[in-house]
């Protein structure tokens, strides 16, 4: 799974690409981290599942992660360009209503 990054403004867009599952956990984990704080100015993080092509529970859980990870500073997560699985998955987990509420 590759990873890409950039700051607009105030908001950070972390691009995930490829399959997010138990494999790739660990890594994204790590290089959402990094961004994350080497952009320490963004007051949102949008991340960009348009081209993650599968993902299970591992990957979910990364996403939960990095939420309770900004949350306390205030910060806000959205999801964009999730295809259909990976929606289903999003969906049935209730994370959009983490993410919104």
């Amino acid at each position: 799974m590759d990873i890409q990054s950039r700051l607009n403004g105030r908001s950070l867009t972390v691009s995930l690409i490829g399959e997010l599952d138990h494999h790739a956990a660990a890594s994204v984990r790590e290089k959402m981290d990094s961004a994350i704080k080497q952009n320490d100015a963004a007051n949102e993080v949008v991340v960009d599942m348009s081209r993650v092509s599968m993902m299970d529970s591992s990957g979910l859980g990364v996403i939960i992660g990095r939420y309770k990870l900004i949350a306390p500073q205030k910060k806000r997560m959205s999801i964009v360009g999730a295809n259909r699985s990976v929606d289903r998955v999003l969906r049935m987990s209730g994370i959009y209503t983490l993410l919104n509420g």
